[in-house]
């Protein structure tokens, strides 16, 4: 999925405490979800030229996706953002926002989508040494 216009990094909302709550409660559209992991991941939409410049996309990302996916539509995408999350990070849900998981009725793939979009946002900041 790639917006027709997607919003300028400094648009979206802040990496704070309240946004993570908020896509995890499905209070932030879909689309800005993906739009903080894209711009996590170094997806920039340039508008002058009308395509993504992957300049700052790791080779990896840049290789398999060479346009931001839908992450909360795309399991493999999903897959490759929770595999990209480092074994020290994987806990962050829990010990960082205290995120106890979904009740057994509310495990549909969007929200455990959901989940993992906070969880891998959640170690880009630990590892940028942005505060919670």
């Amino acid at each position: 999925m790639t917006s027709d216009h997607p919003l300028p990094v400094d648009a979206l909302p802040p990496l704070t405490r309240e946004t993570l709550w908020g896509i995890l409660e499905d209070a932030i559209a879909d689309e800005t979800v993906n739009q903080l992991l894209w711009a996590g991941l170094g997806y920039r939409w340039d508008g002058a030229i009308g395509q993504w410049d992957l300049g700052s996309v790791a080779a990896d990302w840049r290789e398999a996706y060479p346009e931001p996916p839908d992450f909360i539509d795309s399991r493999p995408a999903t897959v490759k953002l929770t595999r990209a999350i480092p074994p020290e990070h994987k806990q962050l849900l829990k010990t960082d926002l205290g995120f106890k998981g979904y009740a057994i009725g509310e495990l549909v793939p969007r929200k455990t989508r959901r989940a993992t979009a906070v969880s891998w946002l959640l170690a880009h900041m630990r590892d940028r040494g942005i505060p919670l």
